[in-house]
């Protein structure tokens, strides 16, 4: 198994790897920042592509005009971000087929699990992201459907991935945490990969970032439709909170995987170590984010939900353990205990067997003597 993690964690460097490598592609140090701003003004004008520019000065990587359109087929346009998404989906359907031969969960039961939880995580990252934006969709229904324009959460997405998992277990009588801990890695994966989606898009950015900061140094160059939104009219260097959480899923993934995968003591311990690690994790980079939801004026639900996924994720992991680890001492009591008591039950049959062996050679002994005597 940690062979094939470390293949699987290869396979996401690698992913990344191309991502920079596309990104890559149309860097030309000869032009500015601003020529490039002008020649994607210019690009996005003929309707040829949604292009953006990103940039990491502070690592070293310039200007990059990136074309967030991957290809088009006649009317219809493909973008980097869904295949990435994809990408991350079928990554972690690997991850969770290896997984899941030692939970004992067959490939059908997965394959289930795994059809009804993406139609119902779409649904509900859909749904979530509605019901916390009522004001944008009040007086336009119909907009609620119409999900290729943006719009989506990852907390609707698990939501709604869990209770589908959920229901199928429940059909197929197999035990939902067991479901859970074989999923929940592959779930980072899909996160891992999915955030490059964002990147692609030049979308799920944090504040801006000024000299003398102490992030300065990984600040991200960016002009693209989400900052024209904001009305900035050129580049603005900012969090690239899309990277943070990418890394902060990666290092999870890997310590959850040493840790837990392999030496779990109880069902559930690899669920609730993956929820409690990624809503620590975005409690925090969420604050960074200039595109929170917000349930009033200065709460962000992200960082709400996210906080308590932590308190409940590390309550949960806590009493199971507790439990666990009374089941384990009260199985190795008696695991000790029960030689000895074999050893005494066995002395007290042995006596017992020896005593009526002795009444009945008694009896056979009167029963003797008595014919001797009528024979007499």
């Amino acid at each position: 198994m940690k062979t094939k993690s470390l293949k699987l964690l290869c396979a996401i460097f690698c992913v990344i790897l191309i991502v920079l490598s596309v990104t890559s592609c149309v860097i030309d140090s000869s032009y500015s920042d601003y020529d490039l701003k002008q020649a994607i003004d210019k690009q996005n004008a003929t309707g040829t592509g949604e292009y953006i520019l990103v940039s990491f000065p502070g690592l070293g990587i310039g200007a990059s005009m990136i074309n967030s359109e991957a290809i088009r087929i006649g009317g219809v346009t493909v973008y980097w971000y869904g295949i990435l998404i994809t990408l991350g989906i079928v990554l972690a359907f690997l991850y969770s087929y290896f997984v899941s031969k030692r939970e004992g969960i067959k490939v059908d039961d997965l394959l289930d699990m795994g059809i009804w939880a993406v139609i119902c995580a779409v649904v509900g990252a859909r749904l979530y992201y509605v019901l916390t934006s009522l004001d944008k969709y009040k007086d336009r229904f119909w907009d609620v459907f119409k999900i290729w324009e943006g719009g989506i959460a990852i907390y609707g997405a698990i939501i709604g991935g869990a209770a589908a998992i959920a229901i199928v277990c429940l059909i197929k009588k197999i035990k939902i945490l067991k479901a859970y801990d074989t999923i929940a890695p592959a779930v980072m994966i899909g996160q891992i990969i999915g955030r490059w989606g964002n990147f692609m898009n030049g979308e799920a950015f944090g504040y801006e970032l000024r000299d003398g900061d102490p992030l300065y140094f990984i600040r991200m160059g960016v002009y693209s439709d989400a900052t024209r939104q904001l009305g900035k009219s050129g580049i603005i260097y900012v969090h690239p909170t899309f990277l943070y959480e990418s890394l902060w899923n990666l290092i999870g993934f890997v310590l959850i995987n040493v840790f837990f995968v392999r030496k779990k003591k109880f069902d559930g311990q690899v669920f609730f170590a993956y929820i409690a690690w990624y809503g620590f994790g975005r409690t925090f980079i969420e604050l960074l984010r200039q595109d929170s939801l917000y349930l009033t004026g200065t709460i962000r639900i992200s960082s709400l939900v996210g906080a308590l996924c932590f308190f409940a994720g590390t309550a949960m992991f806590i009493w199971f353990s507790i439990r666990g680890k009374k089941a384990r001492l009260a199985t190795e009591s008696y695991e000790s205990v029960y030689p000895l008591f074999r050893t005494a039950s066995s002395t007290t049959e042995e006596i017992d067997g020896a005593e009526a062996q002795k009444t009945e050679e008694t009896e056979e002994e009167k029963v003797e003597e008595e014919k001797n005597d009528e024979v007499d």
